[in-house]
């Protein structure tokens, strides 16, 4: 499983999504133009000392994100693609994900690609929210998303009793521009 953030706009998000996929095991893609420097401060705060446990790579667009995801599988691609918006598709609690999927989320302020979203057809997910609410932070969407996601495809949770055990990695000081994987 992979999660796609297509121009996320907030640091803050994208932190807390690496340090998420970090604690998961997944790898995290982000597609530019990013509204920040992969030294921000902020992303590098949001995702603390655990960068060098995130398999982060950046891609130039979608097209270049896409192409190097459709390796991951003989799956088709579009069958693959979980294309997560505010704005209608199936419910998250009723849709079923598969173990090679890709979760994609848009930027904070104008989501994913309409054209994408609407071509996605079936592949379209939600976050139930109450009307008068246009969307949910990126951050928690993607962690509520990728839980259930996980789950639902039968890939194992991490097996956390409790005790934390410091990567060695850790004191390193590595930014997200130190260990990016640049496509």
């Amino acid at each position: 499983m992979d999660v796609v953030l297509v121009q996320p706009e907030i640091p803050h998000n994208s932190g807390c999504a690496g340090r998420l996929t970090a604690a998961l095991g997944v790898a995290l893609h982000l597609v530019e133009p990013l509204g920040f420097s992969l030294d921000d401060r902020y992303l590098r705060r949001a995702g603390l000392d655990y960068w060098p446990m995130v398999d982060l790579h950046v891609h130039a667009d979608l097209g270049a994100a896409l192409e190097h995801l459709k390796a991951g599988s003989e799956r088709p691609l579009a069958d693959r693609l979980k294309w997560f918006s505010a704005r209608g598709g199936k419910s998250l609690f009723q849709s079923e994900f598969a173990q090679d999927d890709i979760l994609l989320f848009g930027s904070e302020s104008k989501g994913l690609p309409m054209d994408d979203v609407d071509a996605a057809g079936g592949q379209r997910v939600y976050l139930p929210i109450a009307k008068g609410v246009r969307s949910l932070n990126l951050a928690n969407t993607v962690a509520v998303a990728l839980y259930m996601a996980m789950d639902r495809a039968g890939l194992p949770l991490p097996n956390n009793d409790g005790e934390y055990v410091v990567d060695a990695r850790a004191s390193e000081g590595l930014t997200p521009g130190q260990i990016v994987n640049k496509k």
